[in-house]
């Protein structure tokens, strides 16, 4: 037999990518579109008209989803542009360990402990809630393989 029938794979993913393209004019203020390989939210976006043998370009103002950062790009109203597969999943708190780890229940039960407590002003809401008693559900944001905690609200659920 020849050697291509006999390959082995050592891992098999879903084949899912984590962006899509989308053309540059279909995209709006408040979505979502990569810019220098960050998943950013769309600020401000504004086209301006073709010259004489030129393309209409579109000017986008983007804030990173996760640190916040602004980023900006011009790219030609009929280019493609990625556009990041964003998700958002609520989940209950139920601990924080010594190294700022949260333990998340997912609504099947299952634990998730591999998201670090976020930064400033929002992970200390989320530790005075928790010390507090207060059961809270924490909003987890996730786009391009990264994951954060993005808000919380009081579970009603019960």
């Amino acid at each position: 037999m020849s050697e291509e029938l006999n390959a082995e794979f050592e891992t098999a993913e879903s084949g899912v990518s984590n962006v899509y393209p989308a053309q540059c004019s279909s995209l709006r203020k408040n979505g979502y579109v990569v810019i220098k390989g960050r998943p950013c939210k769309i600020v401000e976006m504004s086209t301006s008209k073709t010259g004489k043998h030129g393309h209409a370009k579109v000017h986008l103002v983007g804030i990173d989803l996760f640190s916040g950062k602004k980023y900006e790009d011009i790219c030609p109203s009929t280019h493609n542009m990625d556009v990041p597969v964003v998700k958002r999943a609520d989940y209950q708190l139920v601990d924080i360990s010594a190294d700022n780890f949260l333990s998340l229940m997912q609504e099947s039960g299952d634990l998730r402990e591999d998201i670090k407590i976020p930064e400033g002003d929002l992970g200390a809401e989320i530790r005075s809630k928790f010390e507090s008693g207060e059961d809270i559900l924490c909003t987890v944001l996730c786009a391009m393989g990264s994951e954060m905690v993005i808000a919380t609200k009081p579970n009603s659920g019960k």
